[in-house]
């Protein structure tokens, strides 16, 4: 890609892709592609998912004599997503419960449990090694835990303190971000005993966190989105404050929205806004690289976009949406909380080498 791009590409462009007429027409096989041409393609639509016929095909005739029409299941009003072993978790509000997509079988459920593992917001979601969900509740102000065959196990965090709103598990700990708090609480993975919170830090000061929602946890830093600062805010593990990436503003690099976050394995930052409807992606220095979506008038784009999720573990499922001139590096999930695709599906591509004429 032209570096000046990375920097550079078009003011005017960025705000468009904030403003404009909505449409709700049905879904195109035209290639959609980010960013626009002249400039070398790094982010291919591949195709969105929003209720069981994208999964499971349509109802046969055979089937509709036999048993009558049967509805589709619907995903209702997405927000956090999380893959694991050809399964996507889906959180959704409305539905206080999980839709639970198999790609390999080709099946989508619902998740409501009862009893003590009562659902009543699920917001957030990831998977540890082996399989156990991790649910962020703000109904419940709890980490809800559940094993891989979604049976209940235990919940963390007191609800009459804490509100959780996202969860992370790595290096043997479980993080999760406390709003009303404006903390990030650590606690051991196996015990579940409290470790502890972070940051320590006074009220305007930069490190201070002043409506923490979205977090991500890579093998160095801790990223957390505070929506009340409009930055993303850098920490170590320990959870000693390194930087930030935006402020508020329309202009690149610059927030109104910002909720999910993701990194990429080359450390790079992606950041939902779901005012300006689009994920901006910064390198590891807190460089703009570009954007990609924008506000929807198509398949590709975004209807309030909420989170993102970066996956390099199942591009055998999605290798068929790939234009042929392309190589697939990674997928990106987005989940948008209106319109007609909840679930944008996203990949990261490299031009396939070209052979020359001469050749």
């Amino acid at each position: 890609m032209k570096r000046g791009y990375w920097f550079l590409f078009g003011f005017m462009l960025f705000l468009m892709s904030c403003a404009g007429s909505r449409s709700t027409e049905p879904a195109t096989t035209e290639l959609v592609i980010f960013p626009p041409p002249p400039d070398t393609t790094r982010i291919q639509f591949l195709t969105r998912i929003s209720n069981s016929r994208d999964i499971e095909g349509k109802q046969s005739a055979f089937s509709k004599f036999i048993k009558g029409e049967t509805p589709g299941k619907e995903i209702i009003k997405p927000y956090g997503i999380t893959l694991h072993k050809g399964k996507i978790y889906i959180c959704d509000t409305i539905f206080a419960g999980l839709e639970i997509i198999d790609l390999i079988n080709k099946t989508f459920d619902y998740f409501q449990p009862g009893g003590k593992g009562l659902l009543k917001k699920p917001v957030n979601c990831t998977t540890d090694e082996q399989g156990r969900l991790y649910i962020t509740d703000t109904g419940r102000q709890q980490v809800v835990i559940f094993d891989e065959q979604l049976h209940y196990l235990n919940a963390i965090g007191d609800p009459k303190k804490m509100k959780p709103v996202d969860v992370a598990v790595a290096h043997g700990k479980i993080w999760f971000s406390d709003m009303p708090g404006h903390k990030i609480h650590v606690y051991d993975q196996k015990t579940l005993k409290h470790l502890y919170s972070f940051p320590d830090a006074e009220y305007s000061t930069p490190e201070f966190l002043y409506s923490p929602t979205n977090l991500e946890v890579t093998e160095d830093l801790v990223y957390v989105t505070d929506f009340g600062d409009f930055k993303v805010k850098k920490y170590t593990l320990d959870g000693k404050f390194v930087s930030s990436v935006g402020s508020y503003g329309k202009g690149l690099g610059q927030f109104v929205r910002p909720k999910g976050i993701a990194v990429d394995h080359e450390g790079n930052l992606y950041v939902v806004d779901a005012g300006f409807e689009n994920i901006q992606i910064f390198d590891k220095n807190n460089r703009l690289l570009m954007f990609f979506g924008g506000e929807y008038k198509g398949p590709g784009y975004m209807w309030l976009p909420a989170q993102v999720y970066i996956d390099y573990e199942h591009l055998d499922l999605f290798a068929k949406y790939v234009d042929e001139s392309f190589n697939l590096k990674y997928l990106i999930f987005v989940t948008n909380q209106y319109g007609p695709d909840k679930i944008n599906v996203y990949g990261f591509v490299e031009p396939k080498q070209q052979i020359s004429a001469s050749q």
